[in-house]
């Protein structure tokens, strides 16, 4: 009798993990039926419900700041986040790892397949104005019902925000005889026609940097400081490419886009990040924002002048002022406790 339970057990958890791979699209260590890629089935991760956050009242803060922060994923103790990588095939086919996934790989399938809003970075009406994208105003949408892989309007928005054209080619269209193909410009000027340039996606080894967007504050009712993680977006190297020589320089970095993070919990909640420590304790992206397992530097705070760090401070300062700021949030805790 014992043995037709445990066997009936171990048929349903099969069962959830091949449900659960089909709805999260995240690796499981059940790659086939009957086949366990372990000491035991991994469930507690992609099956564990979200904690939600403690209900505050407005009442309750009596002190709050804001910042923003960035993720340097060149960091050691943020390579959590980085690895492993992705890849995307000439053919277009997305290569993704067989055992768990970075972050940026979660967080583009679930936007790809409509789970997360995403936010434009900047105002779509004045792409050379200042970029507010942090404040979720400018929502990109499908239709209802609707995803990239079934709104080709949707499809054609989001080639802004996960990739960007690659070279020109150098070999002109030729006709059935094999002659170039010749076009007639605006200015009279005939010319020859090449194909278009091809669509280059990002991947998870272009992610340099993750901005946050979070409020910390102190609750009377719980007496307790406290933060939430209010937006998240990845930043990736701004490139331009001289047109006559063809050689690449970075100008800066670029905000791809930005989701609204308490959405994204839901999704962070069921992947897998690893843990160099300990195989069989393993922990969810979400755990490890709530547990601030990461390193972060300020570079922007609330203040008169809604000016960034950056702006009247440089270099070492910069950092200097980061820690100040981070030194200041901690001693309000500290003065709360002094008697």
């Amino acid at each position: 009798m014992k043995s037709l339970l445990f066997s009936v057990a171990v048929f349903l958890s099969w069962n959830t993990m091949a449900q659960l791979e089909e709805l999260n699209g995240g690796p499981v260590n059940v790659p086939t039926d009957g086949i366990v890629d372990g000491v035991y089935i991994a469930e507690h991760i992609p099956t564990k419900r979200l904690i939600p956050y403690e209900y505050v009242r407005e009442a309750d803060v009596i002190w709050s700041k804001r910042v923003w922060q960035y993720i340097d994923l060149r960091e050691k103790i943020n390579h959590n986040l980085y690895y492993p990588f992705d890849e995307i095939t000439l053919e277009g086919r997305w290569i993704r790892n067989a055992t768990r996934w970075s972050l940026w790989t979660v967080l583009r399938n679930h936007v790809l397949n409509g789970d997360l809003r995403l936010f434009s970075p900047y105002n779509p009406y004045n792409v050379f104005g200042e970029k507010d994208g942090d404040q979720l105003k400018y929502p990109v949408d499908p239709l209802p019902g609707m995803n990239f892989y079934t709104d080709s309007a949707y499809r054609e928005q989001l080639v802004y925000f996960f990739g960007y054209l690659g070279p020109q080619s150098d070999v002109p269209l030729t006709d059935e005889f094999g002659d170039p193909l010749i076009k007639v410009n605006a200015e009279g000027i005939e010319e020859m026609v090449y194909p278009n340039r091809d669509t280059m996606w990002y991947v998870s080894k272009d992610i340099v940097q993750y901005k946050i967007k979070e409020d910390w504050f102190f609750d009377k009712e719980r007496s307790v400081l406290d933060v939430r993680i209010l937006a998240i977006a990845p930043v990736v190297y701004d490139i331009e490419t001289n047109e006559a020589t063809g050689q690449k320089s970075i100008k800066g970095l670029k905000d791809l886009f930005w989701l609204y993070f308490p959405h994204c919990r839901f999704v962070l909640n069921n992947y897998f990040v690893y843990n160099d420590k300990n195989d069989a304790q393993w922990m969810s992206f979400d755990d490890v924002f709530w547990k601030r397992r990461f390193n972060s530097t300020i570079y922007k705070s609330s203040n008169v002048y809604d000016r960034k760090v950056d702006s009247y401070r440089t270099g070492v300062d910069a950092l200097m002022e980061s820690d100040k700021i981070k030194e200041e949030i901690r001693t309000i805790e500290h003065d709360v406790w002094s008697f």
